[in-house]
């Protein structure tokens, strides 16, 4: 059997017309979508001209800062657009292609229609939540002095939590939109050329990359511009503009809630199709990844559709939203005490840079180019070192643009030569996002020792490779961290020593340094982006190529192209919990600056000596082992289903071995999203409950023990140990997770005895283990850590 299909020799099966069943009786397309669809052209060009000049004008009457931004996002969206007909002006290739690509399709917009119905519903159940509560807070006094009250501080976070989370929703579509579409495109790139497959893959990711960051961008600066117009800031009587960062905090909060959800779910999704389908096709049957006699394989790239690329549209929409935010906070607050006169230029430095972002990364997309000579099908170049090479043009750049922008915003006359010390501040977050991808790249990358050794464990049994995969984890969380420590430290007294003093003359650079150090870090978020949007597209191609059962040599480049696309997942993984990391610490200082305000004293330390802060602390640190264990046990149980499914079909139709009898990929696809969208509610639910719980909790102690910020502290202290906790435990999973893949991968390349060898059966073993991991525990860590900072900061008065 295994020489017949080495030969293509399928027997009658083959000479049939391959058809996969639909999914869904039509194609579906999100309500906003379809309501811009029906609209005549030309009202909807008018209705956009007059959305633009309404954007500009409230840019113009805010700072010319804003008009910059502005004009940037829309060229980006124009070339995102260009991209996007690039890709799908590629061809489709032979008929049973399209057919795999659109039962793929219709399945990841089927769960995307319920799952997002289902977050959707919470997300307005939250906001009402919200409302209720902050109509009952108090206001900080400079809200007072501005003629805010409660109603009107009500309704600003609420209309920004849920432009968060529209907008968050919408970047997740766009990034599963683009790579259900590219991935067939891709597979019949891979007919002609491995480079051109590169190109394809590279672009649709580049769409999305370019769409999610400026989508970041512009929803932010929008809502900044239209609070600064509509509320008259820094006119006589009304809000300073120190103070209106503040405002905005919804809109992170809206936008780490549906990420969540979504990582979350599509990780349920994704990995228990996977597992499901690695464990009974490659272990007890022993036919290849992605085999068309497999049941659960449309389930399986179905999966890295919803998985990789929706959920992960929403994590990064969130990370960059969430960073902008607590940095504006930040800048602000510090313009505030150094009576800097024109303090626009630090609350606006993020959005600029994440403009510029834009530019660069467009730039390192448009650097990948296809050969000139489509002949050639051999992979000659290792696809890696191309990523490598646009991604070493972007961070050169990035260099560049920051060093202008720091100068061009952060220059004052109070301190000339601060705006330097904050151009280093910015280099260290660059070297550190560099830095962060090569370490991940060692520990997940075949090339590299770490896997090679971990393959080479394979050799002697399942035990042997899990007890090498967990060490390996284990190890590489040290690197990171000395890295992340090194770059708060060094970004913190970069800024400490700028020469801006408050009235008393004390230093007060040094968050700001921090925040201007995340912000170098996330400068190539969009190009990091479409590397990691490049990976499940190689993959769902590999899997269209096997299905369709193409010429050996097709498959051969998309191999190479998943196992790249493995490192580059990786490799952004790594990438966002180091800006996690980051970006927590200024969500951390945001909240303190926000709890001082409303309790109208200083808070700004956490006494852990203190019993009931300490165990804060214990409590922060259990959430993240609890949320982790869940959601596991969520992949796990799930899998489960899968495996009891997988298994009855193949008894019960044993003609499917043979090709005689057709699987029924739709069982499997109904069985994996019903279950992930109800697994994905328990540890959902427990990260959101779990910070309002303890903080009313001790706060209600408090009162009764005369400790009035005693809920304050102790919500503090669980968002620090939660961090920490969070941040090992994420790299620990992510890491372990990469390496078990790629230590699969390299086996099946041929080493240690190649496919369906005792060695490539313990490899799998080790890769199922490792799938919860790195896709859907570690992912949803990097969310959660941002979550938990962003709804304390919503969340602040109801623990005082």
């Amino acid at each position: 059997m295994d020489e017949d299909m080495e030969n293509g020799n399928l027997g009658p099966y083959q000479d049939k017309p391959r058809t996969f069943p639909n999914m869904l009786s039509k194609p579906y397309t999100p309500l906003i979508f379809r309501i811009f669809m029906g609209i005549n052209a030309r009202v909807l060009f008018i209705l956009l001209f007059l959305g633009f000049g309404a954007v500009l004008y409230v840019g113009v009457n805010t700072s010319p800062i804003i008009v910059f931004v502005f004009i940037v996002c829309i060229i980006s969206f124009v070339l995102s657009i260009y991209l996007a007909k690039w890709v799908l002006s590629k061809d489709e290739g032979p008929p049973e292609m399209s057919q795999i690509s659109d039962a793929i399709r219709e399945g990841a917009e089927g769960f995307f229609r319920t799952q997002y119905g289902t977050i959707s519903k919470m997300a307005i159940l939250l906001a009402l939540v919200i409302l209720s509560i902050y109509l009952y807070r108090s206001t900080t006094p400079q809200q007072e002095s501005s003629g805010i009250g409660r109603s009107t501080s009500a309704f600003i976070t609420v209309a920004s939590f849920l432009l968060g989370a529209l907008c968050s929703g919408i970047a997740g579509y766009v990034g599963m939109w683009v790579s259900v579409r590219a991935n067939v495109r891709v597979a019949s790139a891979a007919r002609r050329s491995a480079r051109e497959a590169l190109q394809v893959a590279v672009r649709a990711g580049g769409f999305s990359a370019l769409v999610v960051v400026g989508m970041a961008v512009i929803g932010v600066a929008i809502l900044y511009a239209s609070f600064y117009v509509w509320l008259g800031v820094d006119s006589r009587g009304s809000m300073k503009v120190t103070d209106l960062p503040l405002l905005l905090v919804g809109y992170g909060f809206g936008a780490s809630f549906v990420a969540l959800f979504a990582q979350l779910g599509g990780g349920i999704y994704t990995k228990a199709a996977d597992v499901g389908a690695d464990l009974v096709g490659k272990v007890e049957q022993g036919i290849p990844e992605d085999d068309p006699r497999n049941p659960a394989v449309i389930a399986d790239l179905v999966g890295d559709n919803v998985g990789d690329c929706a959920a992960r549209g929403a994590d990064l929409f969130e990370s960059i939203a969430a960073e902008i935010i607590s940095a504006m906070i930040l800048g602000g607050t510090m313009a505030q005490r150094c009576k800097i006169e024109d303090p626009s230029g630090f609350i606006l430095f993020p959005l600029v840079v994440h403009s510029f972002d834009l530019v660069i990364s467009s730039l390192g997309i448009l650097s990948i180019r296809g050969t000139r000579g489509p002949a050639v099908k051999a992979p000659l170049e290792d696809p890696m070192a191309i990523l490598q090479k646009g991604y070493s043009i972007t961070i050169v750049l990035a260099v560049l643009t920051f060093g202008a922008s720091t100068r061009w915003l952060l220059y004052t006359e109070q301190a000339p030569s601060a705006w330097l010390n904050f151009a280093l501040c910015g280099l260290v977050g660059i070297m550190t996002a560099y830095v962060f991808v090569w370490i991940t790249k060692y520990y997940t990358d075949y090339k590299h020792e770490p896997v090679r050794t971990l393959a080479l464990s394979s050799s002697t049994g399942h035990g042997t490779n899990i007890i090498a995969g967990i060490s390996l984890g284990l190890e590489s969380t040290a690197l990171p961290v000395l890295v992340i420590s090194m770059s708060i430290v060094s970004a913190f007294w970069l800024g400490h020593t700028s020469g801006l003093v408050d009235e008393s003359g004390n230093p007060t650079g040094g968050l700001f340094g921090t925040a201007v150090a995340t912000m170098g870090m996330l400068s190539t978020a969009a190009y990091i982006l479409t590397m990691d949007m490049f990976g499940p597209i190689a993959d769902n191609a590999g899997g269209i190529v096997e299905m369709s059962q193409q010429p050996e040599s097709v498959r051969e480049i998309t191999d190479v192209l998943d196992a790249v696309g493995n490192t580059t997942k990786a490799t952004t993984k790594g990438f966002a919990i180091g800006s996690a990391a980051l970006a927590s610490f200024l969500l951390f200082s945001a909240y303190m600056d926000e709890v001082a305000a409303f309790a109208q004293q200083p808070f700004k330390q956490v006494d852990i000596a203190v019993p009931e802060v300490f165990v804060g602390g214990l409590l922060g640190s259990m959430l993240i082992f609890l949320f982790s264990g869940w959601s596991c046990s969520a992949v796990g149980r799930t899998a489960q289903e899968v495996v009891n499914e997988v298994r009855r079909q193949f008894i019960e139709r044993p003609g499917i071995m043979d090709y005689k009898e057709k699987p029924d990929y739709g069982r499997c696809v109904a069985i994996v999203a019903a279950a992930s969208l109800k697994e994905m509610i328990k540890p959902g639910a427990l990260a959101i409950i779990s910070p309002i719980v303890v903080g009313v909790l001790f706060r209600t102690l408090g009162y009764y023990t005369g400790h009035p910020l005693l809920g304050a502290k102790v919500v503090a202290s669980m968002l620090m140990f939660a961090t920490v906790s969070g941040i090992l435990m994420a790299l620990f999973l992510n890491t372990a997770g990469g390496a078990w893949d790629n230590a699969k991968k390299f086996i099946e390349t041929g080493a240690l005895g190649g496919k369906g060898s005792d060695s490539h059966k313990a490899a799998v073993t080790g890769d199922t283990v490792g799938d919860p991991f790195k896709d859907t525990a570690g992912p949803s860590l990097h969310v959660l850590i941002k979550m938990l900072a962003t709804i304390t900061l919503v969340m602040a008065p109801v623990f005082l």
